[in-house]
């Protein structure tokens, strides 16, 4: 609770206006008198400003103009307003719209607010660091406040007051030592939002609460200890009764699956549709099975990874007791070395001062320091690139006995389960083979593993981040020497950039590469780990390629290797692996077992139920791609978004590359259709947070949406898959396969990539599915399907699962409505 010495008196003031504008005229005013941690008064009143509210004013707050015409002038309250408040510290939510129009307001009528200002918006920033949102109505969901009339002056004004008092209180649960610390970083929040802080610093402590360690001035919440693990029942039935979960026939027969195949040694890959629980279907019989072995799960995603973590696993450590870890790259953790040589600098940027604050108040908190669970972090990446984990440490830290990655590290050695992802899955079995030798190993989604041991045999960088690096470290060098050689590096890498842009030259020379690699063994600089990584011997294939970010071209570097990585001969041996996939079929000549360098192997395949309550429409009016220009095709999506909007379900939109999609939330951007993008409006696992919310209606998606993201918190969705995922042919990688498949006399495009590109939309498809009781509706632009001669295999496929419907974009709107009013 709050200290009841506190002396400050506060008026928590919400105005409802007839616009956001400077022209705005005040409609209503909310004020609630918090006083020594308590409300003490409330204060209500509407405005007639004499003139007509607009349709949204209406919309948004529920006040009508036959309302306000009945309520007094501003000047007639504008006297018991100014009393009321004159001599408090003047606090809201977005406090500069309220205060400068409220203050504006009094002015012309004779009263000069000069009250000191609090923000409870940054406020709510620093000391709740985890959360995604900071709107009120966010807030609310989260601290519980009351705001069951949002947007009344009143109810704001009042779920604000709560809200104060909320960080009030968090703000006395911190250890002393760390407030002090926010308060050295104080003065850049907005306004004089640090009165708050202050004040309740004066009132502290001074010794450490229980479960904090002091390591060098930097507080950090002490581990919890590992849970006693309960006994699970043999059934598994019962057991997903226990989790208080349905009773699924074609989920209770994959795990029969997996607990038939526990003995055999051989590696089993295991077919099973999409959408049936695989997560529970063999996690709950291996926790019944495994006893000394650990369980190693790896899945295609971080954004799985957490996904996991935070349902299945967190149900599993809840009723069980079950010990999961998440493992990932040291990247994804905090370095408190970093941290700390971070806070020694004095830093004029705002933003990064905020940081600072948010996370000397996460660190009293989080268990993993996974630098993902702060979610607002994209606004200024660069800060946290500094503080990121590079993987090494000092035996002479002074933060040794507490560092996150180590942390991470050794929980992995006593966890009973562990969820980890390929990419990073591939990493560490590299370097410790230890990891997984004898003990059970679950590939997920196994058909990705394969891509992802071509990922890991590449690297890529952005190459405008990397001339960035080199320009900053050329400004102070650290001697004549270094100069000359950054001077040498940047002169070569901005030849590269000028020829693939002048002569289209996509792949670099060996001179260059041997050049650009002594001077990179010569630098000693930290920003250009990843370009040396890219440079070294193992790889040999060098070339440039272009991205897109939302405001400009972004030019990226890469390598590969020239040979093709075997899972098989890479592997230790374990005790028992399963591959799961919703399909390990990719063509009648080529199999994911094949792909992996399997020989040996058990294959199951579970039968495949034809999907209820999901529906494909294929537009025969889409225009061929290639017949239009780019801004002609996002128009041609953008108008059926438009369309399908009007049925007030939430969208899904699937896009191949970022430029497209870039280009589609422009066009919906020029018609206020509110909308989330990736990359745009952050990034995957924070836009799909924010779409289950129902912030927005419509989310326009691409690379890890097509993978592994779940969508079964709405029951009814619209998925749009605007163009049919192929590789790209001009791709390094795909040339390479397709020599390999030639010289094993197989067809490249009909025997692997058609069938990849089915499997990786059906796995789209598959997504927006989840539940029994979800119903979705799929929608594809890509007329390929319909005149193409491969187009019957990619239709026929489709129909086996789903009914299909080709239609005219006009006609298909009318179904769907039909579909999803009699579902």
């Amino acid at each position: 609770m709050t200290d009841k010495k506190l002396g400050r008196k506060y008026a928590v003031v919400d105005l409802e206006a007839t616009s956001a504008s400077t022209t705005a005229q005040i409609i209503q005013v909310g004020i609630v008198i918090v006083e020594q941690g308590q409300i003490v008064q409330t204060y209500e009143t509407d405005v007639n400003p004499h003139e007509y509210l607009t349709n949204h004013i209406i919309e948004l707050t529920g006040i009508t103009d036959q309302q306000l015409a009945k309520a007094p002038d501003f000047s007639q309250v504008a006297g018991e307003i100014f009393d009321l408040i004159k001599d408090c510290v003047f606090v809201a939510h977005n406090v500069k719209f309220d205060a400068n129009l409220l203050a504006e307001q009094l002015f012309l009528e004779g009263y000069e607010l000069r009250t000191p200002r609090v923000d409870t918006v940054e406020l709510s920033q620093v000391f709740f660091p985890t959360l995604e949102r900071y709107r009120l109505s966010d807030l609310a969901w989260h601290l519980e406040l009351n705001l069951e009339q949002a947007h009344t002056a009143i109810t704001d004004a009042y779920a604000t007051a709560q809200l104060l008092l909320k960080i009030q209180e968090k703000i006395a649960s911190l250890p002393r030592l760390t407030v002090e610390r926010i308060l050295d970083f104080a003065d850049h929040l907005l306004y004089e939002s640090r009165l708050v802080i202050d004040e309740v610093y004066v009132g502290m402590a001074a010794e450490i609460p229980k479960g904090f360690r002091d390591i060098n001035n930097l507080l950090v919440s002490e581990v919890v200890p590992l849970l006693q693990e309960r006994q699970l029942s043999a059934d598994f039935a019962t057991n997903l009764a226990l989790l208080d979960l349905e009773d699924r026939p074609a989920q209770a027969t994959f795990a029969q699956a997996i607990t038939d195949n526990y003995e055999r040694p051989k590696p089993l890959f295991i077919q099973a549709q999409a959408g049936l629980g695989k997560t529970y279907g063999y996690l709950l019989p291996l926790l019944t099975k495994v006893r000394n072995e650990k369980i190693i799960v790896t899945v295609p995603t971080k954004v799985l990874q957490d996904q996991i973590m935070e349902q299945e696993g967190q149900q599993l450590a809840q009723v069980f007791h079950v010990n999961l870890h998440s493992l990932k790259s040291p990247r994804n953790y905090i370095k408190l070395d970093a941290f700390a040589g971070s806070l020694a600098k004095d830093d004029s940027n705002r933003l990064i001062n905020r940081y600072k604050m948010q996370l000397l108040v996460w660190l009293t908190q989080t268990q993993t320091g996974d630098l993902d669970e702060i979610k607002q972090k994209q606004r200024f990446e660069a800060y946290f690139d500094q503080i990121r984990h590079d993987g090494h440490l000092s035996k002479k830290s002074p933060f040794w006995d507490c560092d996150f990655w180590k942390l991470s590290y050794d929980r992995a050695k006593q966890a009973r389960v562990i969820i980890t992802n390929h990419a990073y899955f591939l990493t560490r079995v590299e370097d410790d083979k230890d990891f997984v030798k004898g003990q059970v190993l679950v590939v997920d989604e196994a058909q990705k593993l394969f891509l992802n041991m071509e990922q890991f045999s590449r690297r890529q960088v952005n190459l405008n981040q990397v001339m960035k690096h080199l320009h900053e470290a050329l400004e102070h060098p650290n001697n004549h020497l270094q100069g000359r050689i950054l001077e040498s590096l940047q002169y070569e890498l901005s030849n590269l950039n000028q020829q693939f842009y002048q002569n289209r030259q996509l792949t670099i020379p060996d001179c260059q590469v041997e050049k650009i690699r002594q001077d990179l063994l010569e630098l000693d600089e930290p920003d250009l780990f990843e370009l040396k990584e890219l440079f070294a011997p193992v790889f040999s294939d060098f070339w440039l390629s272009q991205d897109w970010s939302q405001e400009h071209r972004i030019t990226k570097l890469n390598s590969a290797r020239l040979d093709f990585m075997n899972l098989k001969d890479f592997l230790p041996e374990t005790a028992k692996t399963y591959f799961v996939s919703a399909s390990l079929d990719i063509s009648e000549q080529v199999s994911l077992p094949d792909l992996l360098g399997f020989k040996v192997y058990d294959y199951q395949r579970l039968a495949q139920e034809r999907q209820m309550g999901q529906e494909i429409w294929l537009d025969s009016s889409m225009p061929a791609i290639p017949d239009l220009s780019a801004q002609d095709y996002a128009q041609e999506i953008a108008s059926r978004l438009i369309g399908l909007s009007q049925l007030n379900k939430p969208i899904l939109v699937l896009f191949n590359a970022k430029k497209p999609m870039f280009d589609v939330s422009e066009k919906l951007d020029e018609v206020d259709l509110s909308h989330l993008c990736q990359h745009k409006n952050g990034l995957a696992a924070n836009v799909k947070r924010r779409f289950d919310k129902g912030e927005a209606s419509i989310l326009l998606g691409t690379g890890s949406f097509w993978e592994g993201v779940d969508f079964n918190n709405q029951d009814n969705l619209i998925e749009v898959v605007t163009r049919l995922p192929f590789d790209n042919p001009e791709d390094p990688f795909t040339k390479k396969l397709n020599r390999q498949l030639v010289q094993d006399g197989k067809h490249p495009f009909y025997d692997y990539s058609l069938p990849v590109t089915i499997l990786r939309l059906m796995q789209a498809i598959g997504r927006s599915k989840r539940r029994q009781s979800q119903k979705s509706a799929v929608v594809i632009l890509d007329k390929r399907i319909l005149t193409k001669g491969y187009g019957r295999l990619i239709y026929d496929t489709l129909a086996q699962r789903f009914p299909v419907s080709e239609r005219k974009f006009v006609r298909i709107l009318p179904e769907l409505a039909h579909f999803f009013k009699n579902i």
